[in-house]
């Protein structure tokens, strides 16, 4: 699992510092993914940032897209829910 933002590295070190997360962060300032996949981003404060999604991947191939995320607080159950009914 990993997590993905437009952020440097620097900014993303300190995130998963911070909010102990239990994962790596992948950097893409240049939101090369979200070009190719047209993948749904936002402005703010003049940065172009990632809405959040989850991607399911196995094998370099996109098997499940969820967005939009919603209600946020059920998403891991409903990730977990994908994952038990569509395993390998």
């Amino acid at each position: 699992m990993f997590g993905l933002s437009s952020q440097d590295t620097d900014y993303q070190r300190e995130v998963v510092e911070r909010l102990h997360l239990p994962f790596e962060m992948l950097s893409d300032p240049a939101r090369s993914l979200a070009q190719e996949l047209g993948l749904p981003t936002f402005q703010t404060n003049g940065l172009t940032l990632y809405k959040r999604l989850t991607l399911i991947i196995r094998d370099g191939v996109i098997e499940h897209v969820f967005y939009p995320i919603f209600p946020p607080n059920e998403h891991a159950e409903q990730v977990l829910n994908w994952l038990r009914n569509n395993p390998r």
